[in-house]
């Protein structure tokens, strides 16, 4: 059986570099995820640089959240993370994840809600209330 394949080696005698040798391009690159929490003093918030020259701002820490409540949007204040579906152990880090339920408190009151945007994405919290 005949092989055609190209030789290891250029005609220069030197072995050939694979291709796996080159800098990664921005594409390729991946971020370590932001495991968005509950600030305890300032929100803090960071700028990346995307694909195309874009601007994402992630959330490090939040303690407000958008809060959908009888049809009216308002703000809102993070008490903690009451149940989170990604991992057992956000719920006792109180990571904040698109899906997690999270228990605010808006006038007084306190309200069981789920996040429904992507904070390490967006670099703001939304979620709507479940009671």
């Amino acid at each position: 059986m005949l092989v055609t394949r190209r030789s290891k080696r250029k005609a220069s005698g030197g072995l050939r570099t694979s291709l796996r040798a080159r800098d990664k391009k921005l594409t390729e690159l991946a971020n370590k995820p932001t495991e968005t929490t509950i600030a305890k003093g300032n929100e803090k918030r960071k700028k990346y640089r995307g694909k195309g020259a874009n601007k994402k701002v992630k959330a490090v820490e939040s303690k407000k959240v958008n809060l959908l409540l009888n049809g009216k949007t308002v703000s809102a204040e993070l008490a903690t993370v009451a149940k989170n579906t990604a991992h057992k152990e956000y719920v006792r880090r109180n990571i904040l994840t698109k899906g997690a339920e999270i228990k605010v408190k808006y006038n007084g009151k306190d309200y069981l809600s789920k996040i429904t945007s992507r904070p390490g994405q967006s670099g703001i919290i939304n979620a709507i209330a479940l009671e």
